[in-house]
């Protein structure tokens, strides 16, 4: 699903674009939903850090009335969604080039004060956003992507045995049969990735495909590696179940 987030602190200029942005959302059957529009940039940041991104559409406006501004809010975004589309809404075109030296990656820079093409404009990026989501979610639907430091690294599902929570919040820990590589997600979509992926305990979500064998006295998987999970006795029936499938 592509991720819709607005800040813009003039209360009437952001319930414009939610207007826009529902309408369009309404009468398309693209996957797109509006997540958050804020005036606060800390609240986006932490909204953020609490449902981590890599889809995302961010209209933001440069002069927020705020310690932190539009371009340093962009460049914040850009490390917590490498791939995410951000769009400055704003009347200051002039520091488009300021943007360059943050490295933020613009898709478009939209007029406020320019009305009867804004509407239109904002449709347009959200449109082209949906359309390269789509394009790279096909491509990559395989694999799992995680960002370390300035390096990408895509997991092939297959591969994955499974993911356990860290103790740092919204953190996991994802196995594979070498490794072990830590990075920014929830439980809860990880399970989404595969119908192989099964959220066996509040703690873990294994790949059914990778199981060795369960035990349900002591109520732990073990993997074809030999590590092991837990398992949620209410949970032991549905993944034996998906076991035999």
């Amino acid at each position: 699903m592509l991720h819709i987030l607005i800040c813009e602190d003039d209360p009437k200029q952001r319930k414009r674009m939610e207007t826009i942005c529902r309408d369009y959302i309404a009468m398309t059957d693209h996957d797109i939903k509006l997540a958050l529009s804020t005036d606060n940039p800390a609240h986006l940041l932490g909204y953020l850090e609490a449902n981590p991104q890599t889809n995302g559409l961010y209209f933001l406006d440069i002069d927020l009335q705020h310690q932190i501004n539009g371009i340093v809010l962009a460049s914040k975004i850009r490390k917590l969604d490498t791939y995410g589309k951000i769009v400055f809404a704003t009347a200051h075109t002039d520091l488009a080039p300021v943007t360059f030296q943050y490295k933020v990656e613009a898709l478009d820079y939209i007029v406020k004060d320019k009305h009867e093409h804004f509407a239109e404009k904002v449709r347009a990026c959200i449109e082209l956003s949906y359309q390269q989501y789509i394009q790279r979610n096909t491509t990559s639907k395989r694999h799992y992507q995680i960002k370390t430091g300035d390096e990408v690294l895509n997991i092939p599902l297959e591969d994955i045995l499974y993911f356990e929570s860290h103790h740092i919040p919204h953190k996991l820990i994802l196995h594979t049969e070498n490794s072990r590589i830590e990075c920014y997600a929830s439980l809860s979509k990880v399970a989404e990735l595969s119908s192989d992926f099964y959220r066996c305990h509040q703690s873990f979500v294994v790949n059914v495909k990778n199981i060795k064998r369960i035990d349900k006295a002591k109520k732990e998987i073990e993997m074809t590696n030999g590590a092991i999970a837990l398992l949620a006795a209410k949970k032991t029936t549905q993944l034996l179940e998906l076991m035999n499938e």
